[in-house]
């Protein structure tokens, strides 16, 4: 059971909800389990670069079954997963913002939010993924 349209629609109205209350416009992209883009929005005032990297960070979590703040974390020189970033046609994003949606216990899809600080994006995905 992948996510649905209104499924996407509730992450990013919870998302959009917590950006609005930081002050902070986002990017929010909404993808299946194949890292397909369900929805996005671009808040207004939401940099344009933005675009494609909450997109690629829903695709990267959903992709690997892990929120993009730890895979930054296990991807520097020496980490487990270094040099991941370069793989998948560089459709990997290593920094936070991206979180996995899952209903029980498996991967169904996940939120990626891209605008703000990492500390500001990952709250946004937070806020996003709890809705769901």
């Amino acid at each position: 059971m992948s996510v649905t349209l209104a499924d996407a629609r509730r992450v990013i109205a919870a998302a959009e909800k917590k950006s609005t209350e930081i002050g902070q416009p986002m990017n929010i992209a909404v993808a299946d389990e194949g890292g397909n883009l369900v929805a996005h929005v671009r808040m207004d005032g939401a940099w344009l670069g933005s675009i494609d990297i909450s997109i690629k960070k829903a695709y990267t979590s959903s992709a690997f079954d892990i929120a993009t703040k730890d895979l930054a974390t296990h991807s520097q020189s020496g980490g487990q997963f270094f040099g991941i970033h370069a793989s998948n046609d560089g459709k990997i994003m290593i920094f936070a913002g991206g979180i996995p949606l899952k209903r029980g216990g498996k991967v169904v899809g996940a939120i990626g939010v891209s605008g703000g600080s990492g500390d500001q994006d990952h709250a946004v995905a937070e806020a996003g993924a709890a809705a769901f």
